[in-house]
This record gives structure tokens, sequence and C-alpha cells, in this order.
């Protein structure tokens, strides 16, 4: 008679799979953006999260504005979307083609990670430093 595996091997199994990872990103991003659609940003009073680098600095990190943004791309609002975080908007399209890669390949049985070399990672840095130091000056 073949020995069962226990639930905690199948579990553990489960959360081992290539598609696991990206699709329990895809999950909680649709939680949140259930919740997010709901509950404007703009106004106080919600249970979103602030920006702890804000809270720490006073200044804005690379992402602030990225919760309203994401909010008002949601509800239509295009112009006040660029105005929350221009550079944000322009790399959302990048970081979710990304992630709809890395979910086809968990899908495949395959494990994926963007191929995004020393450069790569030094350039989106450098963008990201600039793009800071830009919001905060003007």
């Amino acid at each position: 008679m073949p020995h069962a595996a226990s639930p905690t091997a199948r579990l553990r199994s489960a959360l081992s799979a290539p598609a696991a990872a990206p699709l329990g990103v895809l999950a909680a991003g649709a939680v949140a953006a259930l919740y997010l659609y709901g509950t404007d940003p703009h106004e106080p009073g919600h249970a979103l999260p602030g920006c702890p680098f804000r809270f720490a600095t006073g200044l804005l990190c690379p992402a602030c504005g990225g919760t309203r943004m994401v909010y008002d791309l949601m509800h239509g609002q295009y112009v006040m979307a660029w105005h929350d975080n221009g550079a944000l908007l322009l790399a959302a399209p990048f970081a979710l083609a990304l992630l709809g890669r890395w979910a086809y390949e968990g899908l495949r049985g395959r494990r994926w990670s963007p191929p995004i070399g020393g450069r790569g990672a030094a350039a989106i840095l450098v963008g990201a430093l600039v793009w800071a130091v830009l919001r905060n000056a003007l």
C-alpha cells in the first residue's frame, strides 16, 4: 500500500510550486484593489498605510502617491493619476508586464525572474533617485 503524503507535506509542495508566488501576488493585488476601489485615499479616515519614508523624513519617496494614482485610474481620473505620481504611472505597464510573465511562466511550471542585470538595476535605482530629488525640489 503506497504511503499517502501528510497534509503538511502537500501544503509545502503546493506553496513551493512555481505558480504559487505570482498567483499569491495577483490575489493580494485583487483584494487590495477591491478595498481601494471603495476607499478614497484622498480623504482621511481610512485603513490605508502611509509611507514610512515620508513619515520619517517628511520627503516624498519615488512611490509616494501610488495608492492615490491607482484609485484615480480605477475611477477614470487620468489627469489626477498623472498628478499623483507621473513616473510611477509610466512605469506601471512595465511592472504589470513583468507580473504577467512571472504568472505565465509559473502556470507553465517554470520558475522565472526578470532578466535585469547590474546595469538595469543601477538604471532603475538612479531613475528613482532622480525622480525623488526632482519631485521634492519642485
